[in-house]
């Protein structure tokens, strides 16, 4: 079971049966379905069945015609070869785009002997069922003013019954007459969707979007939301609202807003994990187009399974409490946060946005719709607001595999990018919801299957009578209006205590924190190139969520490419021709820092290094070797030192006069090069001599000495700032990770992390210099 309670669609319980469906094949008319007999003659028969005898003359003919080749000529078969190397050599098939008629949709009416045809109600509450109604659900029915919707699937036990709700099993959901319900898995929670039709069907004006453990304080969800927009501008005619201030911004973690500085929620990019600081200033902006409210939620807050599994005991339960009197708080166009489906509120012109997408990991499905869902937000003026905890959700302490999130930490930080980037000319707001769609699709976000899936949810809408929204002009094609002084609006959040392995954070959390900020602060601007020689399938993710904390980005380098954790490939024996095109990528950098991950960076100990100077383990023996040519007679050195001459023969005069002033011509440099960094200053340089290099083999552990020797003078490198690093060549057979590591060097060498067991073992060393690292073990 996962900590959301939604089970994997495996196979169907023996209380349920998945039922055929009317429609037979989405396209199909499910409110005219066909006679599933007749009393045919021959001639009937063959006249109805023509095409179909066709085709079995022409699958004929093509076998005898292949039979015939096999045994003829040596050029027929080679006819067949090229043909077949032809096809094969095609390029992928484009991706349909589905062809609507939007205003020839028919009503879809709901048969008057259907159950609850007549019942109507505004405001509704849907939750995926799986399990026999608990007690928070029997509490969700009796919620004053709001109607209960339990969406069975294949797992919900037979019988399934609630006083006060209304339950829609399998059985009934195939006979709505939905298009929708045939892209539907049978054991998933994203069978909401058809109860969200049911609901809007039924009169919704308003829908909370829940799970089966939530539980309202006080039983009114209007004591925590905005419900009635129009009351909701007379008492709060403004909120406070994110700043745009820096248009760089995409993505906030609003738990930080609420107290809770080191949560994050579930659907966050890694790499933001480590922006605690709280906001400089805040702007406003009116009340009553916050068409999504994202509620929080004390006990057990939407979190991922990275936090999950790291920041407690396997046996206890969490109970995290948010500042319920902090001001909820609204996104500006152009940025974006985690909306899950389990404790938000959707009024009636987002209601297109509460599509759940059927292609992607079950823990995906919910905030990739909620990213989805505010990029199309912007385009009718409408945004997301969050607010202080709405319900209490208990840890039943059940955890979920992290693969389920996989297409979370591998595709989130670019799926944003992606979205703040896409514009449709399409001109009403239908035609762009399934031109975004289509576009996601194309760019690996979900397949083919939710573009016709989406084609479907908004002919159901148009069906059940929905009207979509008009569009407006996007803010963030305009200029934005200059923030004065009198329109910065301060907010500090309380610092509440949080969980560090069980134990509540007390007096030094804000020491931590502190060096925290202070560590981001200084790097937040340097680029972190890591290659891996271990398993990236096993460490890459970690290696992020670890550094991502401290530094701007964290590129991974390997021997070999994984698209689907953002690995590129590169040889480690050449890995420094790379470096340009990460130099080209991040142009505003302050500068490059270079680690293989066989080098552990205590980065706690580089704060009084000069960012503005070269660093290279000059100053380790072993590390750096100078190695002389002249009667040298290992073959290797010979041929690297030839082509260092041919490149410093060939380099402008800077380049060639720093080198042979550092180095003379009858020696070379060998450096392994684990860790090095260069400054902005120096990138162009940088690039410089890759260019000179060109097409020749000339090794990394060559290649960067000699640029280094030619790009300044060692006496201006920053030495000293990998000076005490620990270089170990030979390691006793009985050799650990303990043995080996000390939190007071710079950085550490060798330390081999091979797997998520190493790299745990790593952190709880490393926590000697960075306590709170102890939050991901």
């Amino acid at each position: 079971m996962l900590v959301q309670d939604r089970p994997s669609p495996h196979a169907a319980a023996a209380g349920q049966k998945p039922p055929t469906s009317p429609r037979g094949a989405p396209g199909a008319d499910r409110r005219h379905p066909r006679p599933f007999a007749k009393n045919l003659d021959f001639a009937t028969w063959a006249s109805e069945h023509s095409s179909k005898l066709l085709l079995l003359l022409f699958a004929l003919a093509s076998a005898a015609a292949v039979f015939l080749l096999r045994g003829a000529a040596p050029d027929a078969a080679a006819l067949l070869c090229l043909d077949r190397s032809r096809s094969s050599s095609a390029e992928p098939a484009k991706l349909p785009y589905p062809d609507v008629a939007w205003s020839r949709v028919p009503p879809l009416a709901i048969a008057a002997a259907a159950p609850f045809a007549s019942f109507r109600a505004e405001r509704w509450i849907v939750v995926a069922v799986s399990t026999p109604p608990t007690a928070a659900l029997a509490a969700l029915a009796r919620v004053k003013g709001w109607q209960l919707l339990a969406v069975g699937d294949s797992h919900t036990p037979a019988g399934w019954e609630l006083k006060g709700a209304i339950f829609l099993s399998l059985e009934l959901q195939a006979q709505l007459g939905y298009r929708s319900v045939d892209f539907l898995p049978y054991g998933s929670h994203v069978r909401k969707t058809a109860g969200y039709l049911f609901a809007i069907q039924h009169g919704a004006k308003v829908i909370f979007d829940a799970d089966d453990r939530a539980e309202v304080p006080g039983n009114d969800l209007g004591k925590h939301f905005d419900v009635d927009l129009g009351s909701g501008v007379t008492n709060h005619p403004v909120l406070l609202q994110y700043s745009h201030a820096d248009p760089n911004r995409t993505v906030v973690n609003p738990y930080v807003h609420f107290g809770q500085r080191s949560v994050w929620p579930r659907g966050l990019p890694l790499d933001k994990v480590g922006e605690v600081g709280h906001e400089v200033f805040y702007t406003e902006v009116f009340s009553g187009r916050q068409f999504i409210q994202q509620g929080l939620s004390d006990g057990l807050p939407d979190v991922d399974a990275v936090f999950y599994f790291t920041r407690k005991p396997p046996t206890s339960a969490f109970d995290l409490r948010f500042d319920s009197e902090a001001p909820k708080v609204a996104l500006p166009q152009g940025m974006m946060a985690p909306v899950n489906s389990f404790n938000t509120l959707f009024q009636s012109p987002a209601f297109w946005g509460l599509m759940m997408p059927v292609s992607v990991s079950s823990m995906a499905a919910d905030v990739i719709r909620g990213y989805w869902a505010q990029r199309i937000l912007w385009e009718i003026g409408g945004y997301v607001a969050f607010y202080p905890p709405t319900i209490y959700r208990k840890d039943h302490i059940q955890a979920y595999p992290f693969a389920e999130e996989k297409d979370l930490h591998v595709n989130v930080g670019r799926l944003i990018k992606f979205l703040n980037e896409w514009r449709s000319n399409k001109r009403t707001l239908f035609e762009k919801i399934l031109d975004l769609s289509y576009a996601m699709a194309e760019e690996g976000f979900w397949t083919e299957q939710d573009v016709r899936l989406t084609a479907a949810w908004l002919q159901d809408l148009l069906a059940v009578g929905y009207r979509q929204p008009r569009l407006m002009s996007l803010e963030i094609d305009r200029q934005r209006a200059t923030i004065g002084e009198g329109d910065m609006k301060e907010f500090v959040p309380k610092k509440l205590p949080s969980v560090h392995l069980g134990v509540d954070e007390i007096g030094t959390v804000n020491y931590e924190i502190g060096n925290l900020i202070k560590w981001r602060k200084n790097f937040g601007n340097v680029v972190m190139i890591m290659h891996v020689s271990g398993p990236v399938d096993r460490t890459a993710l970690e290696w992020r969520l670890l550094y991502g904390r401290i530094f701007k980005t964290v590129i991974i380098l390997a021997e070999q490419s994984n698209k689907e954790l953002a690995v590129e490939r590169c040889a480690l024996s050449h890995a420094y021709k790379y470096l340009p095109k990460v130099f080209e990528r991040y142009s505003g950098a302050d500068g490059f820092l270079f680690l293989q991950d066989h080098m552990i960076l205590n980065y706690w100990n580089l704060l009084q290094a000069d960012k503005e100077k070269l660093w290279i383990t000059n100053k380790i023996a072993h590390s750096w070797v100078t190695v002389p040519l002249e009667s040298n007679k290992e073959e290797w050195f010979v041929k690297q030192g030839a082509l260092v001459k041919q490149v410093i023969g060939n380099s402008p005069v800077h380049f060639q006069t720093n080198y042979k002033e550092n180095m003379g011509e009858e020696k070379i440099a060998f450096c392994g090069s684990e860790l090095f960094y260069i400054p902005r200053r120096f990138v162009e340089d940088f690039g410089d001599l890759v260019g000179l290099v060109g097409d020749l083999d000339l090794h990394h552990k060559i290649a960067v000495p000699m640029f280094f020797m030619a790009m300044d003078s060692p006496q201006n490198f920053d030495s000293e700032a990998l000076a005490g690093t620990v270089f170990k060549t030979q390691l006793p057979a009985n050799a650990t990770f303990k043995t080996i590591y000390t939190a007071q060097a710079p950085a550490v060498f060798p330390v081999k992390v091979m797997n998520e067991i190493d790299f745990i073992k790593v952190i709880r060393l490393m926590s000697i210099g960075d306590p709170l690292l102890m939050e991901l073990v």
